[in-house]
């Protein structure tokens, strides 16, 4: 598919987590600041996860949202970094609590690793808080959540409030 430009519209997962001031207002105007530089196609629910990694935090909202870009996936990368930027995202240490994380999951079906970006993400298949949501909205990925351990898939829980 070509956008208005010429260029080619490709679909991205990228995945969104927050753990520090209100998660999920956090990864709500994260997904607002997506669509204002992509096309949003598909939104997962809000999901609560305990902490992967560093477990000694609070509990962290996360979601998945696929679009389409005509961004390149530097572009895009630079892209999510200024968003999480704006936010307010300063960073802790490895896998620590965060004011907003969007990691680029996929880039269509383009496999590429430099010192900047690696796709697919090289974790997707270690993380249910990836695993979970990107089943819900991409049925490629139902068999892989499957096979996720099952106390770790019931340390994810649907937010209870979401609409």
């Amino acid at each position: 598919m070509y956008g208005v430009s010429g260029k080619k519209n490709i679909r991205v997962n990228i995945a969104i987590g927050s753990n520090i001031g209100d998660p999920r207002k956090n990864v709500e105007t994260a997904i607002e600041r997506l669509s204002a530089i992509c096309v949003l196609v598909a939104k997962s629910k809000l999901y609560a996860t305990e902490p992967w990694g560093v477990t000694d935090q609070s509990d962290f909202c996360n979601a998945v949202v696929t679009v389409q870009t005509e961004l390149s996936p530097h572009e895009l990368l630079e892209a999510l970094q200024s968003i999480e930027e704006k936010m307010g995202r300063t960073e802790t240490y490895k896998w620590g609590p965060r004011l907003i994380d969007l990691d680029l999951l996929h880039y269509g079906d383009l496999l590429m690793s430099d010192e900047r970006l690696t796709l697919p993400h090289p974790h997707i298949n270690e993380r249910a808080f990836v695993l979970v949501p990107l089943a819900e909205i991409d049925s490629r990925f139902i068999a892989a959540r499957d096979q996720l351990p099952l106390p770790d898939l019931l340390a994810i829980k649907v937010m209870a409030d979401v609409s």
